[in-house]
């Protein structure tokens, strides 16, 4: 018993416009339905105010710490934990 593929592929040299607006719409398609929107519960991370105030903290103390040898690093970190 042999088991025979009636599967074929075509591959065209030269592709013609049509096929390409076939492809390029077909993509279309699938991309659209393939997405699924989160809600707003999942999009947003729940922070607690502890966590801020230490991470605020931390940026301010390695500023402090990186100041004498990367000033422009200390003022970026200090911009970070202003931006809460």
């Amino acid at each position: 018993m042999s088991a025979t593929n009636n599967l074929t592929y075509n591959d065209f040299a030269t592709p013609s416009y049509a096929s390409n607006v076939a492809t390029a719409v077909r993509q279309l398609v699938a991309a659209l339905f393939a997405v699924k929107p989160q809600t707003a519960v999942a999009a947003e991370p729940v922070v607690s105010q502890r966590n801020k105030e230490e991470t605020i903290w931390w940026l301010n103390r390695l500023a402090n710490d990186c100041e004498r040898h990367s000033p422009s690093l200390s003022a970026e970190l200090r911009f970070f934990a202003s931006r809460g």
